[in-house]
């Protein structure tokens, strides 16, 4: 029977550390490949994950492994989530030039020029932003008397009893309305594009300046926040800014609920993948279920050391499958495996025990579906919300009448 101190203190040291904080403990990401190195260079990357999958802890630990002349800058898109285009890009590129004056000394030197170059950058925005409002006030009534409508979905037919038919009407009227937010954000971005070569220039002109520093690296966290529409328009921004300049961007998001690059009218908008960045996949999955098995396992081990506890003593909360049966109920997740991980230590300390079975996992599958209905909600668009929810439950009905697991997609309609 294990010290219930220390099982307290391993609860405390998870339940602190299940979300990662900007200032929070240093935990350091368990790297599996080359995630952590692919992070840490000066190459464009954006890294892709499900929720709980560590994206922002492989920031924030990058950020703590760079070279001496390299420094990053950490901005998180949920706090713009609600902000309308062009002022949610320009709030942006405040938030990194704010965080590069609050850091000049230490990292450009103490030079009154440098200063001045930053100030006079952060005012420009400011100035922006201002002619952004007028004209966003200007257009608002374009944009509410053409509202989008929802596509219709139903489930129906005996070929196609478990696929989702969507009505042409209300596609035709959705890409209708893609199409005007996308000219319409062309319209707002023109001063921010004639500027765009001066800035860019000025950014050359403070890292000159610079005896310590040779580039910056722009960490973008949760940038699926950002409306669908503006993601492109956002990210093509950055990536023209980081051009020919010492600046590189990170940038963390859900692959899902991402449009990092559109086609309008033959013009190409946002970054392609491969060409403009690189992918960081850190999402594992049960294609290779030891691979995932083991990352979660060292994740718990980490965890446990800060608890006090030796590597036998954590394999010794477990019993048979049980960690196996953990590492499924969460889908893999790091973030749901270890939430489960709490919940089951809660009820197995509750009954006399203090090891986890299968028997004990399975019990609790049911409230992390239902947990993940509602992240999937969080994460989805309001239009998208109904669509989607129907064919988590028309592919549920599927597997419980034909008792599979499996099934077949034809590649045209995943196209």
């Amino acid at each position: 029977m294990l010290d219930q101190k220390k099982l307290d203190k391993l609860r405390e040291v998870i339940t602190e550390n299940l979300r990662v904080q900007r200032h929070g403990d240093e935990i350091d990401y368990i790297n599996v490949g080359t995630a952590l190195q692919d992070a840490c260079s000066r190459q464009n990357h954006t890294i892709f994950a499900r929720r709980g999958c560590g994206k922002t802890l492989l920031l924030h630990h990058s950020s703590r492994s760079l070279r001496d002349d390299v420094r990053s800058v950490y901005l998180n898109c949920e706090d713009f989530k609600k902000h309308t285009f062009p002022n949610v890009l320009i709030e942006i590129l405040s938030a990194l030039f704010r965080e590069i004056d609050r850091n000049l000394t230490g990292w450009f030197g103490r030079k009154r020029k440098s200063t001045i170059i930053v100030q006079s950058i952060i005012d420009k925005l400011s100035q922006l932003q201002s002619e952004a409002d007028t004209q966003e006030t200007d257009i608002k009534h374009k944009t509410e008397e053409q509202k989008n409508s929802s596509a219709e979905g139903s489930a129906g037919g005996d070929i196609d009893k478990f696929s989702l038919k969507f009505g042409v009407k209300g596609e035709v009227k959705a890409r209708a309305e893609v199409e005007r937010s996308f000219k319409l954000h062309r319209e707002k971005l023109r001063e921010l594009d004639q500027w765009l070569p001066r800035l860019k220039e000025r950014i050359r002109e403070f890292f000159e300046l610079s005896p310590k520093t040779t580039a910056i690296i722009i960490h973008i966290d949760d940038l699926y926040h950002l409306k669908r529409t503006d993601q492109a328009f956002v990210v093509d921004y950055i990536h023209r800014l980081c051009k020919d300049v010492p600046l590189f961007f990170k940038i963390a998001t859900l692959r899902h609920a991402s449009t990092l690059y559109a086609d309008r009218d033959g013009q190409p908008i946002g970054i392609q993948e491969r060409h403009d960045f690189q992918p960081i996949n850190i999402d594992y999955t049960f294609s290779d279920f030891k691979k995932t098995a083991e990352q979660n396992w060292q994740i718990l081990e980490q965890f446990g050391a800060k608890a006090g506890f030796s590597k036998s003593e954590v394999q010794s909360l477990f019993k048979g499958e049980g960690f196996e049966r953990l590492i499924m109920a969460g889908g893999g997740v790091p973030r749901d495996v270890l939430s489960l991980f709490l919940e089951a230590l809660s009820t197995v300390n509750a009954a006399g025990g203090n090891k986890i079975g299968k028997d004990d996992i399975r019990v609790m599958s049911r409230s992390n579906f239902e947990r993940k209905i509602d992240e999937l909600k969080q994460d989805s668009k309001g239009d998208e919300q109904d669509d989607l929810l129907k064919g988590i439950y028309i592919i549920r009905e599927f597997c419980l009448e034909k008792k599979t697991n499996l099934f077949l997609v034809r590649e045209r309609m995943l196209q």
